[in-house]
């Protein structure tokens, strides 16, 4: 089975999934805040066009993890820093 790295702990994903896809099957409809009020955020229009599912993804900041594939072995990390 694939699996990707989220946050330290593996995360298993089928072939063609985006990161989004893997973390919403794995139960994790959030992964995120926001800045102001730390509502919770994660996939809203998953076509990238808005900004809710941010990620970083192998050290690269602000992915947005409803366009992004899920490879073997890619480390993802979740909660943003909304201040930059």
């Amino acid at each position: 089975m694939n699996e990707i790295v989220v946050d330290g702990e593996p995360l298993p994903y089928t072939e063609g999934q985006t990161v989004a896809a893997a973390l919403v099957a794995a139960g994790r409809v959030a992964w995120r805040t926001t800045r102001v009020g730390h509502r919770p955020r994660g996939v809203f229009c998953g076509i990238g066009v808005c900004f809710d599912c941010l990620v970083t993804v192998d050290g690269a900041r602000g992915q947005r993890a409803c366009l992004v594939p899920a490879r073997p072995g890619m480390t993802v990390t979740t909660l943003e820093d909304d201040d930059d």
